[in-house]
This record gives C-alpha cells, structure tokens and sequence, in this order.
C-alpha cells in the first residue's frame, strides 16, 4: 500500500501496536485484544512475524480481497483469508507453548471468521444464485393524480413483456399480478400464492415533466433486498428509460444473457415518445374489458398510429380491440372483424414475431371466416412466438374444445393456467370446455371455485346459472343469472333470463323480457342468440332458428358454440340447424 493510503488505517490493537485497514474487524489477529479505532503513533516495519508484506499490506486481514471496488469477494479469496489467519509464527519449544497460548486468544477470532464468512456467504454466494421465477407488481402511482394511472400500469406491463423473452425466466402475466393491486397483501404471502422466488416493485412520481421511478428486487422467501435502484429522467426519455430498466432488472436475475436475449428485452417499437404514451393509454383502456373502455383503446391505438405508421404494437393491439368488439356489444362482427384483420397482418408484415397479432389473428379466423384450421395454426404459431403467452393458450383451448375435441381443449387451458394461475377466466373455461363435454357436475365444482375468490366476477355467475339450467335446477339457474345481470347488465344476459324464466314455467315473466330486449335492440347492438335463447325456452323452434341464423349471418361470438352448446339441444335434430353447422365448419 502507498504512503498516500496510511491515513485510512481504521483500528489498532492496544497492545502490539498493530494497524488494521478493516473497520470489521473486532479483535487482534496476533494476540486477541479488542481493536480500538483510529491507528497507531507509528507504524512499526514489521508486526508480529511479518504482519505486513513487501508492499505494507496487511498479510492476514479478514475477508481482505483482490476484487474490484464494489464487487463481492469469491469463496477461494474469503477461504484463504480463512487460511492465512491462524497462521502461528516463531520457532522451538517456545513456539509450541505459544501456539496453544493462542489458540485460547485465537478464539474469539476464529467465532469472528465463522460468523463473518457465514455472513458474507449468505449475502454474496446465494443471492448470486440465478433467478428462475419472477412476478413484477404493478407500479404504484404516487403522484397523486389519477391520469397518471395508465403510465404506471402500462409501464409495469412493459416490463413484464420484455422479461417474459428471457429464455428459462418464469415471468407471471399481468391478470396474475393486478390481482392485487391497491391490496395490502405481503411479499411472502404473493410469493406462495405465484409461487416465484422474486418479486420485483415500483413507485412512479411524475412531477411535470420529470419521472421518478424507484425499483426493488426482494427475495421475499428470506426478506432480503436483492437490488435496488432510483431513476429521474424527463417524460419524453420514457422510451429509452423502458429499455433502460429491462435491461438492468434482467442483468440482476440471470448472470449471462446472449447479445439477441439483451436486443429482445431492450426491444422498443417506436421512436416517437407521445406515440408510445398514446399505446399506453390504449392499453390501460383495453385491459379494462368493458364495451366503451374498448371502443376508448381502438381510438388511442389509432392515435398512435398517426404519430408513428410503422408502430407494430399499436397495431397488434388495435386488432385485439376489434377482434372483441362483438363480444362485449361494441359493434356488429361484419363491421368490426375485417378491421381486425387488417391490423393484424399490418403489425405482422412490420414484426412478424408478434404472438399477441397472431393471436387477434386466429380469433378473426374462427370467427369471422370459420377457418378453424388456419385459426389453430396460427394459434400455435403464436405460442411457438411466445410459449410463455397464456392468452394464446387459452384461445386455442376453446377452439379445440368448440370442435368437441375436448381433451386437447383441457390440456392447452390447463397450462394456460399453469402460466397464469390466477386468472378468474381461464379457470372459467376449464369449466366451460367441462360443461361443453356434458360433465356437468365436475362444471359445478370449477366454477365454484372461480367464485369463491372472485365473488364479484359476473360471467362466473352466469355460467354457473347455465349449468344449473342444464341441470333443470331452474331456480338456482335464475338467482345466478339475476346476480350475474346486476354486476353487469349485458343483454345477453338478459336472454338466459327469459330461457329460465320459461322453462320454470313464467312464460309472461320470459315474454315481457323478448320484447324489452326486441326494443332495445332497434337502438343498440344485442345478440341474436341471446333473443333466440327465449324462443327456445318458450318452445318456440322455428323463431329461435330464425335469430340464430341472423347470429350466424352477423357472425356472432355465439356462433363458435353452436356444435356443444347444450341449450340448443332440442334443436339439433332440425335440418336447418344442421345447415348452420355446416356453414361454420363444425360437427354435428
């Protein structure tokens, strides 16, 4: 050590007079004394048997290391520390005495090695163990204003995105993690429930045009702060700022990424800072799942096409806002879907890695054009994109199971669940494709399931009143379907009202609904399958037949149900439901 470097000696033994440059030292290596801090008056040429080397450094300092500055010592530098320590000195008869008169003063030192290595042990070789399992929270808007809610979640799903393209990294969904949001729920107990060793937090502040974003990596299993990390950077570098975080947060769970695995996680869609915010903003709406929040996203996403017309993403997310818009009553299939196509192949011809686009993709396939066995490949395209994508795997498990090949249609749900085990919907269509295979009571026990940890969740009540309609438990049909209408007052829902209501015997109650949801009709979108529900329990075949064929004309998210529905059950046998079937390439 240099002369310039003397002054940063921190303790000194009473005794022998001894410097040592490391303040964690508690007692003297040469003869047991309690260290005092600051150094001695002098500084003698050699302590106790060659304390300092040739070049004044102490030979037998604990834990002293030849890493760089800030890096943690290695097991072989803390072992021959170790090693060095106990090394006894002097010579003959004397130095056996000696030897065992210091291994008594030794003691304390040895107790202090032990619990330091184990300390540092702990701290520095298990923590460097590899990351396999992570779940990234949802940010948390600390800036007091709500507008700023899409930033903080859209920000927290950004991340999530590019660390789900690290090979062998288990990266929980986004349904999975804004479970919980805005709930106090602990570290530990979200750590069981997702079963991830990692768990990864945020706070966003924005104040005019400056972001703060602090991160936390915990180790929630031993309550241990893994990383942490602030960033201020202005609003219009939020772009460079989202790479910037993917690439620091995976850098901490995995110790080697190749150069494509960094280029993936750092992957930015567009240059342009107001068109990302604007695919942002979109995204908030679209994950709202509701008919005005949807018809809201398709608008943003457009927006931020204008601002960038090569931005793959808002158009893969522009089409997953039509693909649905029949679906949640936004606009009729025939003027919805052909715009879902022509954003999906748009995103696709600009990045045709998108699984998301192949998946809006497969959804206009099978709905729009019943081409099931291209909607299946593209599907599996989408999940060969992204294995790790529950949504594709979910898709394609209702389409197999709408074809009544059920046990694939298990499987593929099945492991979407696996990625996504939370998810209030995929647990739904287990039992759906359970319902749909004629397994009612297994059907039964699944939706419980769903409602016992979302008691709230509208369409759990109304598969369940399905099912128990099925059954000819009438009663119990209609409290679940009246309870799924007041938590969402969907007019189809209102059509599996009017069925009940027949076929329990109230045929003015079901006849008074038919003509509300007639009316109502002539001024919004409702489902034909829905007003043909109440034909069908009125007994009413050859109405019911008429407004399932307009369904089938509008191409309805009905339609893909007609080869297992068991409410269209008496229809079968009907020519004309045949005809249906055959026009929408599926099995009798």
């Amino acid at each position: 050590m240099d002369a310039g470097n003397r002054g940063n000696i921190m303790k000194r033994c009473p005794e022998c007079r001894r410097d040592y440059y490391d303040d964690t030292l508690l007692y003297c290596l040469d003869d047991g004394n309690a260290l005092l801090e600051g150094p001695a008056v002098s500084v003698p040429p050699a302590v106790a048997g060659g304390a300092l080397s040739g070049d004044d450094e102490p030979a037998t300092a604990i834990l002293h290391s030849t890493a760089a500055p800030g890096e943690a010592p290695t097991r072989a530098q803390i072992q021959m520390t170790d090693q060095t320590a106990v090394l006894p000195t002097g010579t003959g008869d004397v130095r056996a005495n000696r030897s065992f008169d210091k291994r008594l003063l030794f003691a304390p030192v040895v107790i202090a090695v032990i619990i330091l290595g184990g300390f540092f042990g702990y701290r520095y070789i298990t923590q460097a163990k590899q990351i396999d399992s992570i779940a990234v929270m949802p940010f948390v808007n600390e800036s007091n204003n709500e507008d700023v809610e899409y930033l903080s979640d859209g920000m927290t799903e950004t991340l999530i995105n590019s660390l789900s393209k690290i090979p062998n990294l288990n990266v929980k969904p986004r349904s999975s993690v804004f479970r919980y949001k805005g709930k106090e729920t602990s570290q530990q107990t979200i750590a069981k429930e997702l079963n991830v060793q990692a768990i990864l937090s945020g706070r966003v502040v924005q104040r005019g045009e400056q972001l703060i974003l602090s991160l936390e990596l915990v180790d929630p299993q031993r309550d241990v702060l893994l990383w942490s990390e602030q960033y201020t950077r202005k609003q219009s570098d939020l772009i460079s700022l989202q790479s910037e975080i993917a690439r620091d947060v995976s850098t901490k769970l995995r110790s080697k990424l190749s150069g494509a695995d960094v280029a993936r996680v750092e992957k930015s869609y567009t240059a342009d800072p107001e068109a990302y915010q604007l695919y942002l903003k979109g995204r908030y709406a679209w994950n709202k799942r509701t008919g005005p929040a949807i018809k809201q996203a398709s608008e943003l996403f457009r927006q931020a096409i204008e601002r960038d017309p090569n931005y793959a993403l808002a158009y893969s997310g522009l089409a997953e806002a039509y693909v649905i818009f029949s679906s949640y009553g936004v606009a009729l299939a025939n003027d919805s879907m052909p715009q879902a196509k022509a954003s999906a192949l748009r995103a696709l011809e600009l990045d045709e890695s998108l699984a998301e686009a192949h998946t809006a993709l497969a959804e206009y396939l099978v709905h729009y054009e019943c081409d099931r066995v291209g909607s299946e490949r593209e599907f599996r395209r989408a999940i060969e994109l992204n294995p790790k994508y529950p949504t594709a795997r979910q898709w394609l498990g209702n389409l197999l199971a709408s074809v009544k090949r059920f046990d694939d249609g298990l499987i593929e749900l099945k492991r979407a669940e696996e990625l996504d085990p939370l998810s209030a919907i995929i647990a739904l269509n287990v039992g759906d494709t359970l319902v749909a295979g004629r397994r009612y009571d297994e059907g039964i026990a699944a939706y419980k399931r769903v409602l016992s940890t979302n008691p709230d969740f509208a369409l759990g009540h109304s598969t369940l009143g399905l099912v128990y309609g099925l059954k000819g438990m009438y009663r119990e049909a209609l409290d679940e379907t009246r309870r799924a209408f007041e938590l969402d007052p969907d007019p189809s829902t209102k059509g599996y009202i009017g069925l009940w209501l027949a076929r329990s015997g109230d045929r003015d109650g079901a006849r008074k609904l038919l003509e509300e949801m007639k009316q109502d009709s002539t001024s919004r979108y409702v489902q034909s399958f829905s007003i043909g529900m109440i034909h069908i329990g009125l007994g009413e075949k050859a109405n019911a037949l008429d407004w399932l064929e307009k369904e089938v004309a509008e191409r309805g998210a009905a339609t893909r149900y007609y080869a297992t529905a068991g409410e269209l059950d008496d229809l079968r046998s009907e020519p004309r439901f045949k005809a249906m079937l055959k026009q929408l390439n599926l099995p009798e």
